[in-house]
């Protein structure tokens, strides 16, 4: 009997033994599994991350690539018109350029250079909805921008052409004038030319050739508002 007691006791310390062997066996198990499954997701993370950012850099080198290109097929266009004669565009020579503060009866119309008043206009793509002082304007043609105005010939279409032209260029503004005898004329510092529609392509000849162009008097010269209010 007492045999017997002893026999049960060890095979139950034995079953005791063998489940804690599976107990350790079961948890290392996990545990590379655990450990198996952190791999796999960091390893996806990182390789999410230097996709991400390879993906990012890549969208930047190309938009960076896009920006030189365009810069330098703009570069070529403006080197190519700067060599190019423009049919109809007039100009003037021997312009005076001293600082007034009275009106001035200038020779021609709208006027490209001659005596002006010591503030220019706003000039960076500016639209303007009705009339500007002469005086101002010429200033700023005087700082190499181009002056775009146009009389009630000019059409919807026209001015809306013209105006988007503007507004993203640059030593450019436009008003309406309609004293002037053309439809539309192009206007840059002893530089002038007239059309009938803005859909004539001599019009994006004159930007090319004349925003910051060869007959800008003071090269740099800033072209943001200083306060005149026409």
């Amino acid at each position: 009997m007492g045999s017997a007691s002893k026999q049960s006791a060890a095979a139950r310390r034995a079953r005791i033994e063998q489940l804690r062997q599976e107990e350790k066996r079961r948890e290392r198990r996990n545990k590379v599994i655990a450990f198996t499954a952190a791999g796999v997701v960091l390893a996806g993370m990182v390789g999410g991350g230097i996709w991400i950012v390879t993906d990012a850099n890549s969208k930047d080198d190309a938009k960076k690539a896009q920006a030189a290109a365009s810069a330098s097929a703009q570069a070529a266009a403006r080197q190519a018109a700067a060599k190019t004669d423009i049919p109809g565009v007039r100009t003037w020579k021997n312009l005076t350029f001293n600082h007034v503060t009275k009106k001035v009866a200038y020779p021609m119309t709208p006027p490209v250079g001659g005596d002006h008043n010591p503030q220019w206009l706003d000039c960076e793509g500016k639209v303007y909805d009705k009339p500007v002082p002469n005086e101002n304007a010429v200033h700023s043609l005087e700082h190499g921008a181009v002056w775009v105005t146009y009389n009630g010939k000019a059409t919807p279409a026209d001015i809306k052409t013209l105006s988007s032209k503007v507004s993203t260029t640059p030593y450019s503004f436009m008003s309406p004038y309609p004293d002037e005898k053309g439809t539309v004329t192009l206007s840059a510092w002893g530089t002038q030319l007239t059309v009938d529609s803005a859909k004539d392509p001599r019009v994006n000849q004159f930007f090319l050739k004349y925003v910051q162009g060869p007959q800008t008097r003071e090269p740099g010269a800033s072209c943001s508002d200083v306060g005149v209010m026409p």
